[in-house]
Protein backbone atom coordinates (compact mmCIF):
# COMPACT_ATOMS: atom_id res chain seq x y z
CA UNK A 1 0.00 0.00 0.00
CA UNK A 2 0.76 3.80 -0.08
CA UNK A 3 0.19 6.27 2.66
CA UNK A 4 -1.80 9.12 1.90
CA UNK A 5 1.26 11.26 1.25
CA UNK A 6 2.87 9.43 -1.29
CA UNK A 7 0.47 8.95 -3.37
CA UNK A 8 -0.51 12.66 -3.47
CA UNK A 9 3.21 12.42 -4.64
CA UNK A 10 2.29 10.30 -7.12
CA UNK A 11 -0.38 11.29 -8.75
CA UNK A 12 0.19 14.80 -8.34
CA UNK A 13 1.31 16.05 -11.61
CA UNK A 14 0.92 20.00 -12.11
CA UNK A 15 3.33 22.63 -12.62
CA UNK A 16 4.38 22.79 -9.07
CA UNK A 17 4.73 19.45 -7.79
CA UNK A 18 7.89 16.97 -8.26
CA UNK A 19 5.86 14.31 -10.38
CA UNK A 20 4.62 17.26 -12.78
CA UNK A 21 8.60 18.26 -12.85
CA UNK A 22 9.47 14.49 -13.66
CA UNK A 23 7.01 13.97 -16.20
CA UNK A 24 8.03 17.51 -17.87
CA UNK A 25 11.45 15.60 -18.72
CA UNK A 26 9.36 13.18 -21.16
CA UNK A 27 7.90 14.15 -24.50
CA UNK A 28 3.96 14.62 -23.86
CA UNK A 29 1.84 12.61 -26.59
CA UNK A 30 -1.25 14.99 -26.62
CA UNK A 31 -3.30 14.38 -29.64
CA UNK A 32 -3.64 13.04 -33.06
CA UNK A 33 -2.62 14.81 -35.81
CA UNK A 34 -5.72 14.42 -37.89
CA UNK A 35 -7.27 16.26 -35.27
CA UNK A 36 -5.83 19.38 -36.66
CA UNK A 37 -5.30 18.52 -39.99
CA UNK A 38 -6.13 21.53 -41.80
CA UNK A 39 -3.57 24.37 -42.16
CA UNK A 40 -5.52 27.80 -40.68
CA UNK A 41 -8.13 25.20 -39.35
CA UNK A 42 -9.78 25.38 -35.71
CA UNK A 43 -7.86 25.32 -32.94
CA UNK A 44 -8.35 22.99 -30.58
CA UNK A 45 -8.74 23.11 -26.58
CA UNK A 46 -5.72 20.74 -25.01
CA UNK A 47 -5.35 20.05 -21.05
CA UNK A 48 -2.07 18.71 -20.19
CA UNK A 49 -0.62 18.17 -16.94
CA UNK A 50 -2.99 20.74 -15.27
CA UNK A 51 -2.58 23.41 -18.21
CA UNK A 52 -4.74 24.56 -20.12
CA UNK A 53 -3.79 24.88 -23.83
CA UNK A 54 -4.26 25.15 -27.23
CA UNK A 55 -2.78 23.79 -30.75
CA UNK A 56 -3.29 24.48 -33.70
CA UNK A 57 -2.16 24.58 -37.32
CA UNK A 58 -0.89 27.45 -39.12
CA UNK A 59 -0.92 28.53 -42.62
CA UNK A 60 2.73 26.34 -43.26
CA UNK A 61 1.36 23.07 -41.64
CA UNK A 62 3.88 23.85 -38.52
CA UNK A 63 1.62 22.12 -35.43
CA UNK A 64 1.78 24.38 -32.31
CA UNK A 65 0.47 24.16 -28.72
CA UNK A 66 0.58 27.54 -26.70
CA UNK A 67 -1.32 28.89 -23.69
CA UNK A 68 -4.62 29.18 -24.25
CA UNK A 69 -5.21 32.57 -22.75
CA UNK A 70 -4.21 35.71 -24.63
CA UNK A 71 -1.19 37.61 -22.14
CA UNK A 72 -3.54 40.75 -22.98
CA UNK A 73 -6.62 40.33 -20.80
CA UNK A 74 -6.49 36.56 -20.31
CA UNK A 75 -9.37 35.72 -22.86
CA UNK A 76 -9.73 32.28 -24.67
CA UNK A 77 -7.77 32.18 -27.71
CA UNK A 78 -9.86 29.48 -28.52
CA UNK A 79 -12.47 31.88 -29.87
CA UNK A 80 -9.31 33.19 -31.75
CA UNK A 81 -8.79 33.71 -35.82
CA UNK A 82 -6.18 31.07 -37.36
CA UNK A 83 -4.98 32.67 -40.21
CA UNK A 84 -1.67 34.16 -41.84
CA UNK A 85 0.83 32.01 -39.27
CA UNK A 86 -0.31 32.59 -36.30
CA UNK A 87 -3.40 32.88 -33.61
CA UNK A 88 -4.91 36.16 -33.60
CA UNK A 89 -7.00 37.00 -30.79
CA UNK A 90 -10.80 38.47 -31.47
CA UNK A 91 -10.92 40.86 -28.25
CA UNK A 92 -8.24 42.98 -29.54
CA UNK A 93 -6.22 41.45 -32.15
CA UNK A 94 -2.80 40.67 -30.80
CA UNK A 95 -1.50 37.57 -32.33
CA UNK A 96 0.90 35.06 -31.63
CA UNK A 97 3.14 32.46 -33.92
CA UNK A 98 3.52 29.12 -33.32
CA UNK A 99 6.64 29.87 -31.33
CA UNK A 100 4.33 32.53 -28.82
CA UNK A 101 6.41 35.48 -30.40
CA UNK A 102 3.63 38.51 -30.76
CA UNK A 103 4.00 39.64 -34.15
CA UNK A 104 1.17 42.07 -34.44
CA UNK A 105 -1.18 44.37 -31.57
CA UNK A 106 -2.85 46.25 -33.61
CA UNK A 107 -4.85 48.36 -30.76
CA UNK A 108 -1.09 49.88 -29.74
CA UNK A 109 0.26 52.77 -31.94
CA UNK A 110 2.16 52.22 -34.79
CA UNK A 111 5.66 52.78 -33.55
CA UNK A 112 4.96 51.13 -30.40
CA UNK A 113 7.93 48.77 -29.30
CA UNK A 114 5.26 46.61 -26.66
CA UNK A 115 4.79 43.54 -28.50
CA UNK A 116 8.45 42.68 -28.38
CA UNK A 117 8.16 43.01 -24.64
CA UNK A 118 5.21 40.14 -24.62
CA UNK A 119 5.38 36.55 -25.30
CA UNK A 120 2.71 33.43 -25.44
CA UNK A 121 3.53 30.92 -23.53
CA UNK A 122 4.41 28.21 -26.01
CA UNK A 123 5.92 24.42 -26.03
CA UNK A 124 7.89 22.79 -28.76
CA UNK A 125 5.96 20.02 -31.00
CA UNK A 126 7.08 17.08 -32.55
CA UNK A 127 4.62 15.19 -35.29
CA UNK A 128 5.50 11.33 -35.67
CA UNK A 129 3.12 8.39 -36.90
CA UNK A 130 0.16 10.45 -36.74
CA UNK A 131 0.60 11.56 -33.51
CA UNK A 132 1.76 14.85 -31.69
CA UNK A 133 4.24 15.47 -28.95
CA UNK A 134 5.05 18.35 -26.85
CA UNK A 135 7.96 19.34 -24.73
CA UNK A 136 6.86 20.98 -21.12
CA UNK A 137 10.40 20.91 -19.71
CA UNK A 138 13.45 22.99 -19.25
CA UNK A 139 15.19 23.28 -22.84
CA UNK A 140 18.52 22.34 -21.75
CA UNK A 141 17.15 19.20 -20.76
CA UNK A 142 15.11 17.98 -23.80
CA UNK A 143 15.84 14.84 -24.70
CA UNK A 144 14.62 12.19 -27.94
CA UNK A 145 11.16 10.54 -28.67
CA UNK A 146 10.53 7.46 -27.31
CA UNK A 147 11.78 5.15 -29.94
CA UNK A 148 8.55 2.65 -29.72
CA UNK A 149 8.25 -0.24 -32.76
CA UNK A 150 4.95 1.24 -34.00
CA UNK A 151 6.43 4.79 -35.38
CA UNK A 152 8.08 3.05 -38.32
CA UNK A 153 5.42 0.85 -39.29
CA UNK A 154 3.43 1.89 -42.26
CA UNK A 155 0.34 3.99 -42.01
CA UNK A 156 -1.76 1.12 -42.79
CA UNK A 157 -0.12 -1.11 -40.66
CA UNK A 158 -1.56 0.91 -38.03
CA UNK A 159 -4.77 2.00 -36.04
CA UNK A 160 -5.02 4.86 -33.38
CA UNK A 161 -7.22 6.09 -31.26
CA UNK A 162 -7.80 8.51 -28.39
CA UNK A 163 -10.06 8.76 -25.69
CA UNK A 164 -10.59 10.25 -21.95
CA UNK A 165 -11.13 8.53 -18.40
CA UNK A 166 -11.83 9.89 -15.08
CA UNK A 167 -9.39 8.92 -12.79
CA UNK A 168 -5.47 9.68 -12.28
CA UNK A 169 -2.60 8.46 -14.95
CA UNK A 170 -1.38 5.68 -12.16
CA UNK A 171 -4.38 4.10 -11.60
CA UNK A 172 -5.28 3.69 -14.76
CA UNK A 173 -2.08 2.32 -15.64
CA UNK A 174 -2.80 0.03 -12.79
CA UNK A 175 -5.19 -1.52 -14.62
CA UNK A 176 -3.03 -2.32 -17.57
CA UNK A 177 -0.34 -3.85 -15.96
CA UNK A 178 -2.23 -6.31 -13.69
CA UNK A 179 -2.10 -9.63 -15.28
CA UNK A 180 -3.62 -11.65 -12.96
CA UNK A 181 -7.28 -9.85 -13.49
CA UNK A 182 -7.82 -11.11 -16.92
CA UNK A 183 -8.02 -14.65 -15.87
CA UNK A 184 -11.33 -12.96 -14.34
CA UNK A 185 -12.72 -9.73 -15.50
CA UNK A 186 -12.48 -10.57 -19.00
CA UNK A 187 -13.54 -14.34 -18.82
CA UNK A 188 -16.75 -15.79 -20.09
CA UNK A 189 -18.33 -18.03 -17.89
CA UNK A 190 -17.64 -21.30 -19.15
CA UNK A 191 -14.86 -22.41 -19.92
CA UNK A 192 -16.06 -23.10 -23.65
CA UNK A 193 -14.10 -23.01 -27.22
CA UNK A 194 -15.02 -19.54 -27.51
CA UNK A 195 -13.70 -18.97 -23.98
CA UNK A 196 -10.03 -20.38 -24.90
CA UNK A 197 -10.03 -18.55 -28.34
CA UNK A 198 -10.48 -15.42 -26.42
CA UNK A 199 -7.10 -13.86 -25.11
CA UNK A 200 -5.92 -17.46 -25.17
CA UNK A 201 -8.56 -18.73 -22.25
CA UNK A 202 -6.39 -21.91 -22.29
CA UNK A 203 -3.74 -20.24 -20.23
CA UNK A 204 -5.72 -17.79 -18.27
CA UNK A 205 -8.42 -19.61 -16.75
CA UNK A 206 -6.52 -22.49 -15.83
CA UNK A 207 -3.91 -20.92 -13.92
CA UNK A 208 -5.75 -17.91 -11.88
CA UNK A 209 -2.15 -17.23 -10.05
CA UNK A 210 0.69 -16.70 -12.24
CA UNK A 211 3.83 -16.55 -10.95
CA UNK A 212 5.56 -13.14 -11.30
CA UNK A 213 8.85 -11.85 -12.68
CA UNK A 214 10.09 -8.28 -12.87
CA UNK A 215 13.01 -7.03 -14.80
CA UNK A 216 13.95 -3.25 -14.07
CA UNK A 217 15.81 -1.63 -17.02
CA UNK A 218 16.58 2.18 -17.85
CA UNK A 219 13.39 2.49 -20.03
CA UNK A 220 11.26 0.97 -16.93
CA UNK A 221 10.33 -2.96 -16.51
CA UNK A 222 9.25 -5.67 -17.97
CA UNK A 223 6.49 -8.17 -16.31
CA UNK A 224 6.77 -11.34 -16.60
CA UNK A 225 4.19 -13.84 -16.00
CA UNK A 226 3.94 -17.65 -15.86
CA UNK A 227 1.06 -19.78 -15.87
CA UNK A 228 0.74 -23.22 -15.91
CA UNK A 229 -0.65 -24.93 -19.31
CA UNK A 230 -3.06 -28.55 -19.33
CA UNK A 231 -0.74 -29.92 -21.29
CA UNK A 232 2.66 -29.54 -19.43
CA UNK A 233 4.51 -26.67 -19.80
CA UNK A 234 4.28 -23.17 -18.86
CA UNK A 235 2.87 -19.93 -20.57
CA UNK A 236 4.97 -17.14 -20.36
CA UNK A 237 3.17 -13.21 -20.85
CA UNK A 238 5.92 -10.44 -21.04
CA UNK A 239 3.93 -7.02 -20.75
CA UNK A 240 6.35 -3.73 -20.76
CA UNK A 241 6.14 -0.45 -18.73
CA UNK A 242 7.74 2.55 -20.02
CA UNK A 243 8.78 5.51 -18.24
CA UNK A 244 6.78 7.64 -17.49
CA UNK A 245 3.21 6.32 -18.67
CA UNK A 246 3.51 3.77 -21.37
CA UNK A 247 2.56 0.20 -21.62
CA UNK A 248 2.94 -2.60 -24.30
CA UNK A 249 0.59 -6.04 -24.15
CA UNK A 250 1.70 -9.36 -25.39
CA UNK A 251 -0.45 -10.24 -28.27
CA UNK A 252 -2.69 -13.04 -28.77
CA UNK A 253 -0.45 -15.12 -31.19
CA UNK A 254 -1.57 -13.77 -35.08
CA UNK A 255 -2.86 -10.32 -33.36
CA UNK A 256 -1.71 -7.13 -33.75
CA UNK A 257 0.30 -5.49 -30.79
CA UNK A 258 -0.95 -2.78 -28.64
CA UNK A 259 1.08 0.29 -27.11
CA UNK A 260 -1.16 2.85 -24.52
CA UNK A 261 0.15 6.06 -23.45
CA UNK A 262 -1.83 7.20 -20.30
CA UNK A 263 -1.20 10.66 -20.38
CA UNK A 264 -1.98 13.28 -17.43
CA UNK A 265 -4.58 15.71 -18.25
CA UNK A 266 -4.72 16.36 -14.97
CA UNK A 267 -4.88 14.87 -11.03
CA UNK A 268 -8.18 13.10 -12.03
CA UNK A 269 -8.33 12.59 -15.47
CA UNK A 270 -6.16 10.78 -18.08
CA UNK A 271 -5.85 11.08 -21.68
CA UNK A 272 -5.30 7.25 -23.46
CA UNK A 273 -3.97 7.54 -27.22
CA UNK A 274 -3.77 3.39 -28.18
CA UNK A 275 -1.67 2.27 -31.10
CA UNK A 276 -2.29 -1.47 -32.92
CA UNK A 277 0.02 -2.34 -35.33
CA UNK A 278 1.65 -5.09 -37.08
CA UNK A 279 4.81 -5.49 -38.59
CA UNK A 280 3.67 -8.07 -40.70
CA UNK A 281 0.95 -6.45 -43.33
CA UNK A 282 -1.65 -4.21 -43.28
CA UNK A 283 -4.31 -3.61 -39.89
CA UNK A 284 -7.63 -5.88 -41.82
CA UNK A 285 -10.87 -4.65 -41.91
CA UNK A 286 -12.19 -6.72 -39.28
CA UNK A 287 -9.52 -5.51 -36.94
CA UNK A 288 -11.07 -1.94 -37.82
CA UNK A 289 -14.22 -2.75 -37.27
CA UNK A 290 -13.74 -4.66 -34.03
CA UNK A 291 -11.41 -1.79 -32.75
CA UNK A 292 -13.71 1.28 -33.97
CA UNK A 293 -16.09 -0.83 -32.16
CA UNK A 294 -14.67 -1.11 -28.54
CA UNK A 295 -15.04 -4.91 -28.69
CA UNK A 296 -10.69 -4.72 -27.21
CA UNK A 297 -8.21 -2.47 -27.54
CA UNK A 298 -9.73 0.27 -28.00
CA UNK A 299 -12.93 1.98 -26.11
CA UNK A 300 -16.19 3.25 -28.45
CA UNK A 301 -16.58 6.55 -28.20
CA UNK A 302 -19.47 9.00 -28.16
CA UNK A 303 -19.16 10.82 -32.21
CA UNK A 304 -17.87 14.11 -31.54
CA UNK A 305 -16.06 13.29 -28.15
CA UNK A 306 -13.80 11.33 -26.77
CA UNK A 307 -15.75 10.10 -23.74
CA UNK A 308 -16.23 6.25 -24.25
CA UNK A 309 -19.77 5.37 -24.90
CA UNK A 310 -19.71 2.83 -21.98
CA UNK A 311 -18.89 5.36 -19.24
CA UNK A 312 -19.27 5.51 -15.13
CA UNK A 313 -22.64 7.46 -16.18
CA UNK A 314 -24.08 4.68 -17.46
CA UNK A 315 -22.69 2.39 -15.52
CA UNK A 316 -20.29 0.99 -18.50
CA UNK A 317 -23.94 -0.43 -20.02
CA UNK A 318 -23.63 -3.14 -18.01
CA UNK A 319 -26.32 -5.89 -18.61
CA UNK A 320 -26.95 -8.19 -15.58
CA UNK A 321 -28.38 -11.22 -17.70
CA UNK A 322 -25.31 -11.50 -19.68
CA UNK A 323 -22.65 -11.33 -16.16
CA UNK A 324 -25.01 -14.14 -15.02
CA UNK A 325 -25.25 -16.50 -17.96
CA UNK A 326 -22.06 -15.53 -19.94
CA UNK A 327 -19.39 -13.16 -19.16
CA UNK A 328 -17.80 -12.82 -15.67
CA UNK A 329 -18.97 -8.70 -15.66
CA UNK A 330 -21.77 -8.61 -18.35
CA UNK A 331 -20.16 -5.66 -19.67
CA UNK A 332 -19.08 -5.42 -23.41
CA UNK A 333 -15.48 -5.19 -24.43
CA UNK A 334 -12.51 -5.31 -22.60
CA UNK A 335 -11.61 -1.70 -22.50
CA UNK A 336 -15.17 -0.70 -20.91
CA UNK A 337 -14.09 -3.72 -18.56
CA UNK A 338 -10.57 -1.91 -17.61
CA UNK A 339 -12.48 1.17 -17.16
CA UNK A 340 -15.37 0.00 -14.98
CA UNK A 341 -12.57 -0.96 -12.37
CA UNK A 342 -10.23 1.46 -12.64
CA UNK A 343 -12.70 4.71 -12.27
CA UNK A 344 -14.98 3.22 -9.66
CA UNK A 345 -13.09 3.91 -6.69
CA UNK A 346 -13.30 7.30 -7.92
CA UNK A 347 -10.25 9.73 -9.64
CA UNK A 348 -8.02 9.29 -6.51
CA UNK A 349 -7.63 6.18 -4.32
CA UNK A 350 -6.83 6.10 -0.57
CA UNK A 351 -3.94 3.66 -0.97
CA UNK A 352 -3.49 3.51 2.31
CA UNK A 353 -6.47 1.36 2.69
CA UNK A 354 -5.38 -1.52 0.80
CA UNK A 355 -4.40 -4.98 0.91
CA UNK A 356 -1.78 -5.94 -1.61
CA UNK A 357 -0.25 -9.27 -2.89
CA UNK A 358 1.61 -11.27 -4.92
CA UNK A 359 -0.33 -10.77 -8.09
CA UNK A 360 0.13 -6.54 -7.39
CA UNK A 361 3.95 -7.40 -7.93
CA UNK A 362 3.80 -5.33 -11.06
CA UNK A 363 2.20 -2.37 -9.47
CA UNK A 364 3.61 -2.19 -6.64
CA UNK A 365 7.17 -1.63 -8.33
CA UNK A 366 5.66 0.89 -11.08
CA UNK A 367 4.75 3.19 -7.94
CA UNK A 368 7.82 2.85 -6.40
CA UNK A 369 9.94 3.64 -9.66
CA UNK A 370 8.05 6.83 -10.62
CA UNK A 371 8.59 7.55 -6.81
CA UNK A 372 12.11 7.17 -6.95
CA UNK A 373 12.50 8.80 -10.03
CA UNK A 374 10.46 11.66 -9.34
CA UNK A 375 12.83 12.12 -5.97
CA UNK A 376 15.99 11.46 -7.96
CA UNK A 377 15.49 14.59 -10.00
CA UNK A 378 14.82 16.55 -6.94
CA UNK A 379 18.08 15.45 -5.88
CA UNK A 380 19.33 16.97 -9.86
CA UNK A 381 19.17 13.20 -11.23
CA UNK A 382 17.99 13.25 -14.57
CA UNK A 383 15.81 10.10 -15.95
CA UNK A 384 18.26 8.50 -18.25
CA UNK A 385 14.70 7.22 -20.66
CA UNK A 386 13.78 10.98 -20.85
CA UNK A 387 17.37 11.58 -22.60
CA UNK A 388 17.84 8.55 -24.78
CA UNK A 389 14.79 7.36 -26.81
CA UNK A 390 16.55 4.19 -28.20
CA UNK A 391 15.66 2.83 -24.85
CA UNK A 392 12.51 1.68 -25.96
CA UNK A 393 13.75 -0.37 -28.53
CA UNK A 394 11.53 -3.20 -26.64
CA UNK A 395 8.38 -4.91 -27.69
CA UNK A 396 5.95 -7.44 -25.74
CA UNK A 397 6.02 -11.27 -26.31
CA UNK A 398 4.27 -14.19 -24.96
CA UNK A 399 5.21 -18.10 -25.76
CA UNK A 400 4.74 -21.70 -24.15
CA UNK A 401 8.04 -23.29 -22.82
CA UNK A 402 8.86 -26.88 -21.12
CA UNK A 403 10.96 -25.72 -18.74
CA UNK A 404 11.00 -23.56 -15.69
CA UNK A 405 13.13 -21.19 -16.49
CA UNK A 406 12.45 -17.26 -16.06
CA UNK A 407 12.11 -15.58 -19.22
CA UNK A 408 15.32 -13.52 -18.80
CA UNK A 409 17.30 -16.69 -18.57
CA UNK A 410 15.98 -17.85 -22.17
CA UNK A 411 18.36 -15.90 -24.57
CA UNK A 412 15.95 -16.68 -27.35
CA UNK A 413 12.71 -14.80 -25.51
CA UNK A 414 15.26 -12.22 -24.58
CA UNK A 415 15.99 -11.78 -28.32
CA UNK A 416 12.62 -12.18 -29.35
CA UNK A 417 11.78 -8.58 -27.33
CA UNK A 418 14.72 -6.58 -29.33
CA UNK A 419 13.69 -4.54 -32.07
CA UNK A 420 16.67 -3.24 -34.03
CA UNK A 421 17.60 -0.23 -34.47
CA UNK A 422 17.22 -0.31 -38.30
CA UNK A 423 13.43 -1.51 -38.11
CA UNK A 424 12.64 2.26 -35.56
CA UNK A 425 14.64 4.37 -38.00
CA UNK A 426 13.27 3.47 -40.93
CA UNK A 427 10.17 5.90 -40.91
CA UNK A 428 12.62 8.88 -40.51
Amino acid sequence: MLSREENAYLTRTGPDTPMGAFMRRFWMPFMLSQEIAEPDGPPVRVRLLGEDLLAFRDSEGRAALVDRYCPHRRVSLFFGRNEECGIRCVYHGWKFDADGNCVDMPSEPADSNFKDKVKLKSYPVREKAGILWAYMGPAETMGDLPDLEWMAVPDDHRYVSRWFQHSNFAQAVEGEIDSAHVSFLHRKIENDAANKAALTGAYFSGDTAPKWKVVESDFGMTLGARRRVENGGYYWRMNQWFYPFYTMIAPVPSEATTTRMWVPVDDEHVNIICVSYRTDKPVSDDERHRWQNGLNSHAAGIPGTHTPAANESNNYNIDRILQKNETYTGIVGIRAQDAAMTESPGPIVDRSLEHLGTSDTAIIKMRRLLIDGARALERGEEPAAAEDGSLYRVRSYSVVIDTEEDFDERPDIVEAMQVGAASVQAAE
